[in-house]
C-alpha cells in the first residue's frame, strides 16, 4: 500500500541547481520520517538526508551546506533541493519511508540525477 515517486532528475552543469520531490501514498506520511538516499556508479547506497514528521532534518556530512530536505505534510511529498551539485553527486536518488533499525522500509524506484559539463 505504500507507494513513493521521485521526479525531478535530470542532467546538470557543475555549479547548478536541481529540486527532486517525492510522492508519498499509503498513509504512512504524516508519522514517519522520510528520506533520500543515493547509489553512484560503483559505490555503495549512502543516506543523503532525512526529516522527521516534526520537520528535524539529519544530512550526510558531504551534502550539508548544499542540500536542503523538506516536507510539505498537506501534500504528502518531500523535496530534495540541491546546490552547488559536483561530479561526484552523480547517482540515482531514491525516496525512503518509515525508519527501522535495519535501513529504509520503503523504496522509490529512483531518479537519475547526472552532474557533468
Amino acid at each position: 500500500q505504500v507507494q513513493l515517486v521521485e521526479s525531478g532528475g535530470g542532467l546538470v552543469q557543475p555549479g547548478g541547481s536541481l529540486r527532486l520531490s517525492c510522492a508519498a501514498s499509503g498513509n504512512i506520511f504524516r508519522t514517519h520520517v522520510m528520506g533520500w538516499s543515493r547509489q553512484g556508479p560503483g559505490k555503495q547506497r549512502e543516506l543523503v538526508a532525512s526529516i522527521t514528521s516534526g520537520g528535524i532534518t539529519n544530512y550526510a556530512d558531504s551534502m550539508e551546506g548544499r542540500f536542503t530536505i523538506s516536507r510539505d505534510n498537506a501534500k504528502n511529498t518531500v523535496y530534495l533541493q540541491m546546490n552547488s551539485l559536483k561530479p561526484e553527486d552523480t547517482a540515482v536518488y531514491y525516496c525512503n519511508a518509515v525508519r527501522t533499525r535495519a535501513g529504509w522500509a520503503y523504496w522509490g524506484q529512483g531518479t537519475q540525477v547526472t552532474v557533468s559539463s
